[in-house]
């Protein structure tokens, strides 16, 4: 697990050699490295208690990720130029044309993936269960995820993407899944009116 390397987010879709880029066997290798940067991010802060408190949470924190130039109106403490946040004047003017979109759902942004991305990372030891609020089961880092993600933050192809996850996670500090969804809803209200499983684009 140690020797694994992380996959480019434009090239997840080819064929690796065999030995090579482990993430990348699998069709959803570059939702599972994103959401693994964010996992770790979150985990890494007293004000997220050491973990990404359940699938809401990690659902709307995903988000924000997928759509950086639209955090700053959900959350109170993240600036648009926060240089973690490397947005450029064609992600503040066109915030939802963005590579990896997600559908409206029940409860705001949704992505079907979610289940087996979790599955996938838990299996190869980067991501543990533990125990979240009011039953929900929350996400944590495991030791080798953590190097995987340090690795994958000093690469080009991943540096930016690091840097959005931290900044994300700082600023989401104290909020829970609920308090997310309710600020989303309340604050991109026009983009959340579409029907259930619509792109959000």
């Amino acid at each position: 697990m140690n020797n694994e390397a992380a996959p480019e987010p434009n090239k997840y879709a080819r064929t690796p050699q065999p030995d090579k880029y482990a993430l990348l066997r699998e069709d959803l290798a570059y939702h599972q490295a994103r959401v693994l940067l964010l996992i770790t991010a979150v985990s890494a802060l007293r004000g997220h208690q050491g973990k990404l408190d359940g699938l809401t949470k990690l659902a709307k924190l995903d988000f924000l990720l997928r759509y950086p130039a639209l955090a700053h109106l959900v959350l109170d403490d993240l600036d648009p130029n926060d240089r973690r946040l490397n947005l450029t004047r064609r992600d503040l003017a066109e915030p939802t044309s963005v590579e990896a979109p997600m559908i409206r759902y029940k409860f705001g942004p949704w992505d079907d993936r979610y289940y087996p991305m979790i599955g996938a990372l838990v299996g190869r030891g980067l991501v543990r269960y533990a125990r979240g609020r009011r039953g929900s089961v929350a996400l944590v880092s495991t030791p080798a995820g953590k190097r995987l993600t340090a690795e994958m933050s000093s690469s080009n192809e991943w540096r930016i993407m690091a840097s959005r996850s931290r900044a994300i996670a700082d600023a989401s500090a104290g909020l829970t899944g609920s308090n997310l969804k309710d600020l989303i809803y309340q604050r991109l209200a026009g983009l959340m009116d579409r029907p259930h499983r619509q792109v959000i684009r």
